[in-house]
């Protein structure tokens, strides 16, 4: 489900901004204790990780029109 390259939004609770924050995924590692944790590189270089609960995956609206 999570690829590298992939746009996310970022929760509040990692950002402490008051809303979800767009970034890119740079990393996903399959953590054997905390199961998937997600990697994210924000446009200022401001990188967070944590598990993917705290992430939401961007639908690409005009890639799903493309391949229907």
């Amino acid at each position: 489900m999570w690829q590298i390259g992939d746009s996310v939004l970022i929760s509040p609770n990692l950002t402490m901004c008051e809303t979800w924050i767009s970034g890119v995924v740079i990393d996903v590692e399959n953590n054997p204790y905390r199961g998937i944790v997600i990697s994210a590189q924000t446009t200022d270089g401001n990188i967070f990780f944590s598990v993917e609960e705290d992430f939401k995956l961007l639908v690409q609206k005009d890639s799903e029109q493309s391949n229907n």
